[in-house]
């Protein structure tokens, strides 16, 4: 396997039919490209001229050493990751070509190892130094990758001593459903909230960029009530909107007086819709009118999406309990995905320097 640094380009036409996430797509990683802290590097996998395996990562530079990202923190990327297309269907294929992408690009980024186990067991030696990518003697490179719902085998990162561990989302199944077959699917008491708040004098439509302000401001203000602060500058978000085109679309619910009620933005990729942004539970005349707003969603998924191949509701999370008891009342699957970062004590000083949230 030949691995090689890609521009967005090459990326672009690198790019699979499937199987990745919405900021995988070219468009959003030039908005990333423009507003990340650290340097973007497209890495692909080629036997021959056939692309075979993808990730994108971030690196940054800081006085404690280098971190190497995928998803950068702090830009409401919820995963990102590698995406393995092998041209053998055969599992043993399949393993080889994630095994020795994982290697190959470790070894391209010098991601640490453990390494201060290492460094306390081995010394430092010639080959501990080449198989951090000779970065010892610069510091500690710190590696942490969220992963798609589509990359299921984390096990190469395990073996190279990284530590893996295991998130949630929710996808809700629209492929060959009506509406009304989706409906049935719901519970008993979400059913009756989208009947009671379409009795309501209450709007939902898409709207431009500035209904997509609208739903930043009220994320910005919801996680300021809460008591939590949410560093997301609206330059970024306005990017990645605009350049996502039909693919990020804001849903608004508005009262009978055009009032802004709530909100959501969903990004598209080849596969799902994506609860992005918004969607905080808002109350108007007794009726909490959220659900209507995702309701607007499904329907445009079933009926009309961005891009045809489009069948599945990423609900975007199932790992906070208050959460959960909400978004289970959509039927949903709930379908893992996978952390792995960097292990070890040191690391774990290292990470606290680079403020990572886990979302």
């Amino acid at each position: 396997m030949r691995v090689e640094r890609l521009n967005l380009a090459e990326w672009a036409d690198a790019l699979p039919p499937d199987g990745f996430e919405p900021f995988h797509l070219p468009e959003a990683l030039s908005a990333i490209d423009s507003h990340a802290t650290g340097d973007l590097r497209l890495y692909g996998g080629f036997k021959g001229n056939q692309p075979i395996a993808l990730l994108p990562v971030v690196v940054q530079e800081r006085s404690v050493g280098t971190a190497v990202l995928s998803p950068p923190p702090g830009m409401a990327i919820p995963r990102l990751g590698p995406i393995l297309m092998p041209t053998s269907p055969k599992r043993r294929k399949q393993e080889k070509v994630n095994q020795e992408f994982t290697e190959r690009v470790l070894d391209r980024v010098g991601a640490d190892f453990a390494l201060d186990e290492r460094l306390a067991s081995a010394g430092l030696d010639d080959a501990l130094a080449t198989r951090v990518g000779e970065r010892v003697d610069e510091g500690l490179t710190l590696f942490r990758m969220i992963c798609g719902t589509d990359y299921g085998d984390p096990r190469p990162y395990l073996w190279g001593d990284l530590a893996v561990e295991p998130y949630f989302t929710y996808h809700l199944d629209l492929d060959g459903r009506s509406p009304d077959e989706v409906m049935k699917s719901f519970s008993k008491s979400l059913r009756r909230e989208i009947r009671d708040a379409r009795d309501l004098d209450v709007t939902v439509e898409r709207e431009g960029v500035d209904g997509a302000r609208a739903v930043y401001e009220h994320t910005v203000a919801r996680y300021d009530d809460q008591g939590e602060r949410l560093d997301l500058p609206w330059p970024y978000v306005r990017e990645l909107w605009q350049n996502m085109d039909d693919r990020a679309r804001t849903y608004v619910a508005r009262d009978g007086d055009g009032e802004y009620l709530t909100g959501i933005t969903v990004l598209y990729s080849n596969d799902a819709g994506y609860f992005w942004q918004g969607g905080a539970r808002t109350v108007y005349e007794g009726t909490s009118v959220n659900s209507l707003v995702h309701w607007n969603v499904i329907e445009e998924i079933v009926d009309d999406p961005p891009v045809e191949s489009v069948t599945t509701y990423d609900l975007m999370g199932a790992n906070t309990q208050r959460l959960c008891r909400y978004k289970s009342k959509f039927g949903a699957d709930l379908v893992p995905y996978y952390l792995v970062e960097s292990s070890g004590t040191t690391m774990a000083a290292a990470k606290r320097a680079y403020e990572f949230v886990q979302g």
